[in-house]
């Protein structure tokens, strides 16, 4: 038994680690940006005050009090350069009808190209925030930057919530969202796709 044990350690020593980190149960994808991300539409000013919108899925709700979300930028990006001079940005929920705009807000750069005018929607001024927001996405934040930290290749916004509207038709008669009639999807990085997000799953437990 005690030769087995040494015979069974001696393998795990001269096995590559990449070998050991596997189980039968899972498979090792190294460390990569593979989890799938919600899709926002973040929206800013540049420094000549015109409207800026840039899909972004390194995103999240970070804080309840005050109620925060984060996103994360390159500092290459257009976004990031606007945002650090207004210290402000909106994020803009899309439902599934708005892929196609969600899609092509991110594959190129509002200093080339006037996004809007390409999509023809409608950048709208917030009143509480130095940030435009999206008038055809049915749901909205408005966001104060309180709080920036450099992670590395990003740089994350933490932006305190300062109001969320919502299109009417997203909400049912008590103003609370239904997310069917949001409809919203995700982003998936391996595959580089955009995905539905459902219909609601069974939470009990244990499982009738």
């Amino acid at each position: 038994m005690l030769m087995l044990q040494i015979s069974s350690l001696l393998v795990l020593i001269l096995l590559p680690a990449s070998v050991i980190a596997q189980s039968p149960e899972k498979v090792s994808l190294g460390a990569r940006t593979l989890l799938p991300a919600p899709v926002w539409v973040i929206g800013s000013y540049d420094a000549e005050g015109k409207p800026n919108m840039m899909t972004a899925s390194w995103v999240g709700i970070c804080c309840s009090n005050p109620p925060c979300v984060t996103i994360s930028l390159r500092k290459a990006t257009y976004t990031y350069g606007n945002i650090m001079k207004r210290m402000a940005y909106t994020v803009n929920i899309p439902s599934a009808d708005f892929a196609g705009e969600a899609n092509y807000y991110g594959s190129v750069s509002g200093r080339d190209v006037d996004k809007l005018a390409k999509t023809g929607q409608t950048a709208v001024k917030s009143a509480l925030v130095d940030a435009p927001y999206l008038k055809e996405f049915p749901l909205v934040a408005e966001c104060k930057v309180i709080h920036t930290y450099e992670a590395g290749s990003h740089t994350l916004f933490i932006g305190q919530i300062m109001d969320v509207k919502a299109d009417p038709s997203v909400l049912n008669d008590r103003n609370v969202l239904v997310p069917e009639k949001l409809d919203p999807f995700f982003y998936v990085p391996g595959p580089g796709t955009f995905y539905r997000a459902g219909t609601p799953v069974d939470t009990s437990y244990p499982k009738k």
